[in-house]
């Protein structure tokens, strides 16, 4: 599940890239921790994730093979997630056997290798040849030399749509024939000027602008930062881009003004306060969970500006504050297999991070009832084999943060348009 969000609240702590790290451990053969639980000692491990990931059901069959293993799982908001583990990191308590990384947070915690168990020493190096290789390069140390975390899922992106409000605008329904109307993000806005001309009863063109941005900006073949990690996020013109088309389609009055994942936009879902959605494919699942009552009144269309990019995909990582390494370690060894990402898939629309599960008949002939029986499996696996990896800086996350502060703002009236600009740029200076 990848659910980078641009979030509208305070940046994440910078605090644990300052502290000393300590030095690490020495390496065992898998299994020979001496952390390791005995056979008979009864243990609990914690799970932390920023959402339902679907897991639960996976916990049984691991408690199979582990009788001795209690696995109690906790979730905290996606900010207040990411959050509580940079200060739990920072002051040596509080954090969960297992946790969820997301993608734009993974560069903030893997130059932290001392802070975190190298699943290599567990065995788990033996996955390398499942994954995608930037997904399994994602989850390294910065000196390739430890295996911090294993990726669940990617985002290859689509645009979900509403048919229902479709309809009601005189758009066309059909998928190819919404999909004919946004070969660029442009077109995208003058089809959403159509849309919001028609006057459709209480709905907006779409939720926010900060997914959108955020969807630009992940197309383009350089995003925040280069590959030396050095923050571009105010020079790159693909970024200025993507903001002043963000900044004229909240103008033309075309944003629902819901912050995503919020109990507001939850509720804009049932509702149907906006017709279209940024769509990476985990989101197909948590559109279905918050709000089942719309199942049949959507479907899934290509995403405008050419079908790539990536967004969200998380890593399940262990901090070395657990005290069962080894049990953590097979417990993501099986949160992560090929027959969980499989699984996910369909149960909860994540799409896998193991390139060999594309060509599996049961992802590529799957169609998602919710969705208007649309071929997702074909749709998402295709957006995937068509993705150029984008390098994710070191801070990201709290980088689209103040992007997606700029865009509120401007949302609210409290801020011009260039005032925004400068605002961000000045809080760019104060993360890098």
């Amino acid at each position: 599940m990848g659910k980078l969000r641009p979030r509208l609240v305070t940046p994440l702590l910078a605090t644990v890239m300052v502290l000393g790290l300590s030095a690490c451990g020495g390496g065992t053969d898998a299994g020979a921790s001496p952390d390791a639980a005995r056979p008979a000692e009864k243990i609990k491990l914690t799970v932390a994730l920023f959402s339902d990931f679907h897991f639960a059901p996976l916990y049984e069959e691991f408690k199979k093979t582990h009788p001795n293993v209690e696995i109690v799982e906790r979730r905290a908001q996606f900010n207040d997630h990411h959050t509580n583990l940079t200060t739990q990191l920072a002051t040596g308590s509080g954090a969960a056997d297992v946790i969820a990384v997301e993608a734009g947070y993974i560069a903030t915690f893997t130059p932290l290798a001392d802070k975190f168990h190298d699943l290599g020493q567990y065995g788990l190096t033996k996955r390398q040849g499942d994954y995608l290789d930037w997904k399994w390069r994602q989850g390294l140390s910065p000196d390739g030399g430890k295996l911090l975390g294993l990726g669940t899922d990617v985002g290859g992106l689509a645009m979900c749509y509403r048919t229902d409000l479709f309809e009601k605008a005189g758009l066309p329904t059909g998928r190819d024939e919404v999909s004919a109307l946004w070969p660029t993000w442009e077109a995208y806005m003058e089809a959403g000027k159509k849309f919001t001309a028609a006057k459709v009863a209480g709905a907006k063109w779409f939720d926010g602008p900060g997914e959108n941005f955020r969807a630009m900006v992940d197309q383009a073949p350089v995003g925040f930062y280069d590959e030396q990690n050095t923050l571009v996020a105010g020079t790159n013109p693909d970024v200025r881009k993507a903001w002043d088309l963000s900044v004229a389609m909240i103008q033309a009055g075309q944003s629902a003004e819901l912050a995503a994942f919020s109990p507001p936009w939850n509720t804009g879902l049932t509702k149907g306060s906006f017709a279209t959605i940024i769509c990476p494919s985990w989101k197909t699942g948590s559109i279905k969970d918050a709000a089942p009552a719309t199942s049949g009144k959507w479907d899934v269309a290509a995403v405008p500006g050419g079908g790539g990019g990536n967004q969200g995909g998380t890593h399940l990582m262990a901090p070395k504050q657990g005290k069962h390494p080894k049990e953590a370690a097979e417990l993501i060894d099986l949160l992560t297999s090929k027959d969980t990402q499989l699984k996910l898939f369909t149960e909860a629309g994540a799409l896998p991070s193991i390139p060999a599960l594309y060509d599996d008949p049961a992802i590529t002939s799957y169609v998602n009832p919710f969705f208007s029986d649309a071929p997702t499996g074909k749709i998402f696996t295709d957006a995937a084999k068509a993705l150029k990896p984008q390098h994710v800086g070191p801070k990201a996350g709290d980088v689209l943060t103040a992007f997606g502060n700029g865009l509120q703002r401007i949302e609210q009236g409290k801020q011009a348009p260039q005032d925004a600009w400068q605002q961000v740029l000045k809080d760019l200076d104060r993360i890098k």
